[in-house]
């Protein structure tokens, strides 16, 4: 059987993870969960050592300080790899991302190396945003697909399934974006590699707990992203 790994950041999110966990892992045989913790002072990783004990399908990494998505699923993906992983999820931890669409990436995987679970694709599929902050995702995913020629209408979103392969073409060493930024660089450096995308209709639904991690910052870097994805491949330096 396939061993599945989903890969969960965490920073503060006490009040979803637990409740997370067991729901992800009761999606399919084979399902695991890696839990990357960048030292949540409110107790998250605590809650996963205690959730350890009577599961052996929950994994943590704890790392001592806030570095980032991007760092975080990184050291998910390297952790996957090194442990033998067939599929490799990314998700939220605060149940934006359904965890019961689990099962239909399963049935992408068979056909597909990165399968997307995407917000625009047949129509705009996003709950409980501000239009403000809609207006500004849509916007993004426009821009993007007309500055790089990427062929994926949700290029910022951050639910996935990877192969192995994927990550094993792609040099993560150099991987070094967060936010918008990062999941626009793994898409864009799996589709110049040759691989297999698609893209699946989700439902997105805004945090239920705690508060978003959303900042300029973050809007500024996926923008910087985006030239510097051009010229490298201008250059061939993919």
């Amino acid at each position: 059987m396939p061993r599945n790994l989903v890969v969960i950041p965490t920073y503060n999110e006490a009040e979803n993870i637990a409740r997370l966990l067991p729901v992800v892992l009761r999606q399919a045989e084979g399902i695991e969960v890696l839990v990357v913790d960048d030292g949540s002072p409110d107790g998250t990783a605590t809650l996963v050592r205690d959730m350890m004990k009577g599961e052996s399908r929950i994994h943590l990494l704890e790392r001592g300080a806030k570095m980032g998505l991007g760092s975080a699923y990184v050291a998910g993906f390297k952790f996957a790899l090194g442990k033998g992983y067939d599929l490799v999820f990314e998700m939220d931890a605060d149940f934006s991302h359904n965890p019961e669409e689990i099962r239909h990436f399963l049935e992408k995987s068979v056909d597909y190396d990165l399968i997307i679970g995407s917000r625009y694709t047949n129509g705009v599929r996003v709950l409980n945003w501000p239009i403000s902050r809609l207006l500004l995702s849509y916007s993004a995913n426009v821009y993007t697909r007309f500055m790089i020629g990427l062929p994926v209408y949700d290029a910022t979103g951050g639910f996935k399934c990877y192969r192995r392969s994927v990550l094993e073409a792609i040099d993560l060493d150099r991987i070094k974006s967060n936010g918008y930024a990062f999941q626009i660089e793994m898409t864009y450096k799996a589709w110049k590699k040759g691989f297999r995308i698609v893209e699946i209709p989700i439902i997105f639904l805004d945090r239920r707990q705690g508060t978003s991690k959303m900042s300029k910052n973050i809007v500024f870097e996926a923008i910087f992203m985006l030239w510097k994805l051009r010229f490298q491949s201008l250059f061939r330096r993919l």
